[in-house]
């Protein structure tokens, strides 16, 4: 670490070692790109948080070379968390249940990685490790305080929580990953858009064995109906480790409201058992928003992650939304330091992530409200009690409503169409037509090779995916046939492009070709994220230059970049 008075220089500084951080510093240090990691917190994560990792974020885990076996270790069995259950309290009547998101082999049709339920506190170490060893400088215990931009470059001064010393880091480009709260975001002016509060909650992290109370009905969530104890077991571990949530009015209460022997008996009632063995490990407390930043850039200074957006948990669309964020620039940052695109290609990160955030944030939302409608079916208004929903449940009339207010719930557990599905409308591409319109139904996913897509999954005859076809650090050309022709497109090309040629090179079915609407000698080109930049259905007249043409539209050359001069002045 540089001394007191003496400035650090490094390509880029990332602030934030959460997921959206970590998967930044993996694709730098891919890159080959020298890179600092700052994280005011003293190691990683040491609370439950997020448990759902999508197949598109371990789709990006997989391309970037994470050690998929130790991941795969991490989490929870589709047996255990392949449901979520809605009861009376967790040893009670179960109200209804629904399939949590696709776990199973069915899912293997469209991606390599199925979703899995992995606790966020689990997973960061084994992210931060493999950083670490691939030589990437992470500083724990380091907050960001404050920085200036030029037009070179950031300068970053940081604090050393162990030595109580500042130091100063300049870096190319600032990238914030550090959270909901993000000191960068504040620093840069950058408004958040949408409600700051839509309700406030306690968690409390405990251990016990909650197996006894939950057989013949595992899952990673319990959410409890009875007014009395309402809130949501998340089962990180269902035979060890769990977080209750309940609401509470911050307006009122304090986290000191709720000391670990209140929180105790809580937990014990919503299970149902007031002797069950029950250690709290800690109590928090936290605001439930709906927010997406204003602009995710400011000159050389970049948001990512949950700096850029905050979602209802309702979805676990937060981690993985960051790890796309980070995915899209990563590729961008390195191509215009290379030289490679224009500047102006860097704006095209706000243009496609903020869309997707949106979308993200607004069906997060959906799926919050829509649980207003089983409250109501329940009977549950304010100053309702137990005996008022035991009622509403033996009332026979009321059942199908019931049933149906429990069906209304199931896009909240199943939106394999918003994880695989989403389509970059404008950006770096190039799009000949309108652009795609938005995700009308989460539930539903129909892969395609539509320009703004990721590229459709495949199984290889060698038991890769066609995505394992696209590395990280170049684009790719996936011809079906005339490949001599399109191969002296690709070395014309001012760029690198991997030329994957099916049928040559790749054994691929035939219906993977036909699935993405070419003929017998079309092409995709596909970014370093895996998606679909630039199509021609079948060989053009002059494959040259429709391919540079192409290229030049994607990478922004000669376009004036509208962010080069700093915003706000920071």
């Amino acid at each position: 670490m540089a001394a007191n008075g003496v400035t650090q220089h490094v390509d880029f500084l990332v602030v934030g070692a959460g997921p959206s951080g970590l998967t930044l510093a993996r694709l730098l240090a891919n890159a080959g790109r020298q890179c600092v990691v700052v994280e005011r917190r003293g190691g990683s994560q040491p609370n439950p948080s997020a448990h759902v990792v999508n197949a598109r974020t371990l789709e990006i885990f997989r391309q970037l070379g994470f050690d998929m076996r130790a991941i795969s270790a991490l989490a929870k069995s589709p047996v255990d968390a392949g449901h979520v259950n809605f009861v009376t309290r967790l040893n009670g009547a179960l109200i209804g249940r629904l399939p949590f998101e696709q776990q199973q082999d069915e899912c293997l049709v469209h991606t390599p990685t199925p979703l899995r339920n992995i606790s966020q506190h689990r997973l960061e170490p084994v992210l931060s490790a493999e950083i670490i060893a691939a030589g990437v400088d992470v500083r724990y215990a380091t907050e960001w305080k404050s920085c200036s931009q030029d037009e070179h470059g950031v300068t970053s001064v940081v604090h050393d929580a162990k030595s109580g010393a500042e130091h100063t880091i300049r870096s190319k480009y600032l990238l914030a990953a550090d959270g909901a709260g993000s000191s960068v975001r504040k620093a840069m002016g950058v408004e958040m858009v949408g409600p700051p509060s839509l309700q406030d909650f306690v968690a409390v992290h405990f251990r016990a064995d909650l197996r006894p109370y939950v057989v013949g009905r595992p899952g990673v969530l319990h959410f409890v109906m009875d007014p009395e104890v309402s809130g949501v077991f998340i089962a990180h571990d269902i035979a060890r480790e769990s977080v209750f949530m309940f609401p509470y009015d911050s307006s009122q209460q304090t986290v000191a409201d709720f000391p670990h022997e209140r929180c105790t008996a809580t937990v014990r009632a919503a299970i149902g058992d007031d002797a069950a063995a029950v250690e709290v490990v800690g109590v928090g407390t936290w605001h439930m928003t709906a927010q997406v930043a204003a602009h995710a850039r400011t000159g050389r200074v970049f948001l990512v992650g949950d700096a850029a957006h905050r979602f209802p948990p309702t979805g676990g669309m937060g981690l993985n939304t960051g790890v796309a964020d980070a995915h899209n620039l990563a590729w961008k940052l390195c191509a215009v330091e290379d030289d490679l695109a224009g500047s102006a290609l860097l704006d095209t990160y706000e243009t496609e992530r903020l869309p997707v955030a949106h979308t993200n944030c607004d069906q997060s939302m959906t799926n919050a409200f829509k649980m207003v409608m089983l409250a109501e079916a329940l009977r549950l208004a304010p100053g309702a009690t137990s005996a008022d929903l035991a009622a509403a449940l033996a009332d026979e009339s009321n059942s199908k409503r019931i049933a149906a207010a429990v069906g209304e719930q199931a896009t909240h557990f199943n939106m394999l169409g918003l994880h695989l599905g989403y389509v970059y409308g404008d950006g770096a591409l190039a799009r000949d037509g309108a652009a795609p319109g938005a995700i009308t139904d989460p539930t539903a996913f129909f892969p395609t090779a539509e320009v703004g897509s990721r590229i459709p999954h495949a199984w290889l005859g060698d038991g890769r995916s066609v995505l394992d076809l696209v590395p990280y650090d170049s684009f790719s050309l996936v011809t079906l046939g005339a490949h001599d022709r399109w191969a002296h497109a690709v070395a014309a090309a001012q760029v690198p492009i991997r030329h994957v040629r099916i049928g040559d090179d790749i054994a691929l079915a035939q219906s993977w070709g036909e699935q993405c609407g070419l003929a017998a000698t079309g092409a995709v080109l596909v970014r370093p994220d895996q998606h679909v930049a630039w199509r021609s259905d079948s060989i053009p007249a002059d494959p040259i230059e429709s391919l540079t043409t192409a290229l030049k539209r994607i990478l922004r050359m000669d376009v004036p970049d509208e962010n080069h001069v700093v915003r706000n002045g920071a």
